[in-house]
């Protein structure tokens, strides 16, 4: 792979990184941690298990173990434990930590070749040996995956949407237009009602 390609990959996922925290930006502490579906998706969880992805899938899978140990990442750690925070746990904490874990990541990324192999032991052993491409590419579309749940919680939240701060990717239109294309779409769903 050249390292054009290797460079695309890295901003693409560095845009996810960075949309991820974006995501986050001027809520209290009660809105970042609010259990918003079904499941409890927030968005301060959001953060922290993309964290704990990024340092297992850069670090462990490729024998570069990031340095700091949090018992949320251990194999032994209760059932979602990095999909929430705590109340030790602070919201600059975590975003602090998961740009370290970008830090160490894109350390490994810049210092092995795309070919190099890694084992991922929570994966099936026939889905083992994997390449830096394939961890790479898996990570990105695991982070904008979860970058898409992020949008749809700040929604929730405050009515905030967008893919950046810059750029925020939604048909123009003010507050009664998204109303009544809202309405429209309503309006179409009942119409399939049994």
């Amino acid at each position: 792979m050249s390292d054009v390609a290797k460079a695309e990959l890295c901003r693409y996922l560095q845009e996810g990184r960075d949309a991820m925290v974006w995501k986050l930006a001027g809520l209290s502490d009660y809105d970042l941690r609010r259990p918003l579906t079904s499941t409890a998706t927030n968005l301060l969880g959001l953060v922290k298990h993309l964290a704990g992805i990024e340092a297992q899938y850069f670090g462990a899978v490729f024998e570069r173990p990031f340095p700091e140990n949090h018992s949320w990442m251990a194999t032994d750690a209760s059932a979602n434990a990095d999909m929430w925070a705590t109340p030790e746990e602070s919201s600059v904490e975590i975003v602090a930590l998961y740009k370290r874990v970008w830090a160490h990541a894109d350390a490994t990324i810049s210092e092995l070749p795309m070919d190099a192999a890694g084992q991922v032991p929570w994966w099936r052993e026939a889905s083992n040996p994997v390449s830096l491409t394939r961890i790479l590419v898996h990570v990105t579309a695991e982070t904008m995956r979860h970058v898409g749940h992020a949008d749809i919680v700040r929604e929730l939240i405050d009515g905030s949407v967008g893919h950046r701060d810059d750029n925020d990717n939604m048909a123009e239109g003010n507050p009664a237009w998204w109303r009544s294309y809202r309405e429209t779409l309503e309006t179409v769903a009942r119409s399939f009602r049994d």
